[in-house]
């Protein structure tokens, strides 16, 4: 098994992999696709073992990490890695696969393809629910019925998020990196009773998920790292840790008013896994709102990004501010 760790507002796992999970702009959920949002500072990681007096038996159980979320607030998770010696990484959302959106489990798949690998995938925004886009993560309270995992599976029971990281086979790629130092895409990162939370569908943002180059008897199946990720409200984490959640985020609308920057990526040359026919399916939190009758008292105004705003960005270089 590799060794978990956090660092810096990190999850690292193993040697080389990394992961954090960025707060971001919420797109609205109005039928258009939009360009990447920016990053808006890392969410702050906490070890659910520095808690286990105070959080739930079923997490003392799965272990793990918690992070704060708003409910409907939006974040994206950052991938880093080392390209001389890449990983497997699978993510589930309440364990239904947020690639593939099959059943949870621990081997990798290639038919579909259920994993991406780091690098030289830079980010995961959301799902895998259509061709060239992805429906951007969204926190939503379990038993409401809104959750990915709820429209997926019939029910609500784990919420968070999970992610398992996957060695090359012994001999693959080199096990020391070459003389020139590793370039790492980033993107902008701007500072600023217990129950979980669950991931939902937002808005269509334009996001590919790359097809495995290597293919899929390139990853050693028996060497991995794992790690849940709870979720838990804003008063929650208040509650639990005495300390202050992060502030309330910004809306698309308000960030793209004051021309702060979005994004899109150089990638033309690289090519996209189908969609799952399963995700696809996936009603939006906005599309349950409306079948449920309710107001969500979030602002989803269509929002018109110029392209004066948009900076482009290639995997060859560092994203700055």
């Amino acid at each position: 098994m590799l060794k978990v760790s956090i660092d810096n507002n990190r999850v690292r796992i193993g040697e080389r992999f990394t992961v954090s999970f960025q707060r971001t702009l919420r797109i609205p959920d109005d039928g258009k696709v939009y360009p990447l949002p920016p990053g808006l500072g890392a969410f702050p990681i906490h070890r659910v073992e520095d808690y286990l007096d105070r959080v739930p038996d079923s997490w003392s159980e799965e272990g793990g990490v918690f992070i704060p979320m708003y409910q409907r607030e939006a974040l994206w998770l950052g991938f880093g890695g080392a390209s001389w010696k890449p990983n497997a990484v699978k993510v589930g959302v309440g364990k239904v696969n947020a690639i593939s959106g099959d059943e949870w489990d621990e081997k990798l798949h290639e038919d579909p393809q259920d994993y991406v690998v780091c690098p030289d995938q830079p980010w995961l925004d959301g799902i895998n629910a259509g061709d060239g886009f992805i429906r951007q993560f969204v926190a939503i309270p379990l038993g409401l019925g809104y959750t990915v995992e709820a429209q997926v599976t019939g029910k609500e029971e784990f919420g968070g998020i999970q992610i398992l990281v996957y060695e090359p086979k012994p001999g693959r790629f080199p096990d020391q990196p070459p003389p020139e130092r590793d370039k790492t895409l980033h993107r902008l990162s701007m500072p600023a009773a217990v129950s979980q939370m669950g991931l939902g569908a937002g808005g269509q943002m334009r996001q590919k998920i790359y097809p495995d180059p290597y293919g899929i008897d390139a990853w050693d199946v028996n060497n991995f790292g794992h790690i849940f990720v709870h979720i838990i409200n804003s008063e929650q984490y208040r509650d639990l840790t005495a300390l202050e959640p992060p502030p309330t985020p910004i809306s698309a609308k308000i960030y793209t008013e004051f021309g702060l920057p979005w994004f899109d990526l150089y990638d033309e040359a690289k090519s996209d896994i189908t969609a799952s026919k399963k995700l696809t399916k996936v009603r939006t939190i906005r599309e349950k709102d409306i079948e449920k009758g309710v107001s969500s008292g979030k602002d989803d105004t269509s929002i018109n990004v110029s392209e004066s705003q948009i900076k482009k960005l290639r995997h060859s270089k560092k994203r700055k501010k």
